[in-house]
């Protein structure tokens, strides 16, 4: 079975043609790639979405008869069930376009869409880290902090496509500003976030003038990032630790808080945790240990994700296949 994937985001954008055989294995045959910086205008961006769908299938020597159903995978606001996209901030002009419809007028085949991180959340669930489980947790932890929410066995979007946004949830009174608010769960456990916070961090040692060894001078501030954060945690320098230490404690709260209210068998964490997990594990156990019911943190496992740099392409793909799952 041939289905197509189209992974919209405010970096670049994916259309990948994938297969499932006849034990239900997905697998992608093919892909396009375009930056969406060189499409700023939506109806620009769909119109070369139609043209990568016709590569992608002249190109294996398919036709679209031979594609079942297409997945979209795309930030929020959306509606999954009109199939409109609303405004996403890192969109801009992409106000209230019927995707769903325009694909579906297209090519005659049925189509689906889904929020990034609730796409994201269906293909670690049914292919990566979060297999074999009914109940688990997906957190993007990456440009911001997003969630997806597996529970008893179908992905739960909330009523109107606004279930698992985790990083709006404030963690503190005072501190990194993420998703609007400051203290927010992604005000402390995102990229923006964790430079934000390193940034302050930095910037008031310099001013007593301590030493920072991976930010000797002012003029040097603003281009700390998490990878560089993390970089130099992992080299020892005790700043970079100390900012670390302060995210993985808030992300452990964060992590106690969805583990006392869902109770889930598995929380998977992208990005940032996937590529730093020996910096982040052992100081979340300690801040789970102390704010967890112990109960519900003895059946849950922290994973990073194991899908990787691909989840994209996989989550716009689950969209398309596993209709029944949401």
């Amino acid at each position: 079975m041939n289905i197509i994937g189209i992974d919209i985001g405010g970096t670049k954008c994916s259309v990948l043609l994938g297969r499932t055989d006849e034990n239900g294995v997905l697998s992608v045959i093919s892909r396009e790639r375009v930056l969406t910086r060189d499409f700023p205008d939506p109806w620009k961006m769909i119109s070369q979405f139609h043209e990568m769908i016709g590569h992608l299938l002249i190109d294996n020597d398919t036709e679209i008869s031979s594609v079942s159903s297409i997945g979209i995978s795309c930030g929020g606001p959306l509606d999954s069930k009109s199939g409109v996209i609303y405004s996403p901030p890192n969109l801009p002009g992409w106000d209230e376009i019927p995707i769903v419809k325009i694909f579906h007028d297209k090519y005659g085949i049925p189509v689906s869409i889904q929020n990034d991180a609730n796409a994201c959340a269906l293909a670690e669930w049914l292919m990566g880290a979060g297999r074999g489980t009914s109940n688990m947790i997906f957190l993007t932890f990456g440009t911001g902090m997003g969630g997806g929410l597996i529970l008893n066995g179908k992905l739960y979007a909330g009523t109107n496509d606004l279930g698992g946004e985790i990083g709006h949830i404030r963690l503190a009174k005072k501190g990194p500003v993420g998703f609007g608010k400051e203290g927010s769960f992604e005000g402390f456990c995102s990229g923006g976030g964790i430079a934000q916070l390193a940034k302050s961090i930095v910037r008031e040692k310099l001013i007593k003038n301590e030493v920072v060894e991976f930010c000797p001078s002012e003029e040097n501030i603003e281009v700390i990032d998490t990878r560089i954060v993390a970089e130099a945690a992992v080299k020892g320098d005790s700043v970079a630790l100390e900012i670390i230490r302060i995210a993985a404690d808030y992300l452990g709260q964060g992590l106690a808080i969805l583990i006392d209210i869902l109770n889930p068998e598995c929380i998977v964490i992208g990005s940032i945790y996937a590529r730093n997990e020996m910096l982040f594990k052992p100081l979340i156990e300690e801040t789970l240990k102390r704010e967890a019911i112990p109960a519900s943190l003895a059946v849950c496992t922290i994973k990073p994700s194991e899908l990787g740099e691909s989840i994209g392409d996989f989550a716009a793909l689950c969209v398309a296949v596993y209709k029944e799952k949401f």
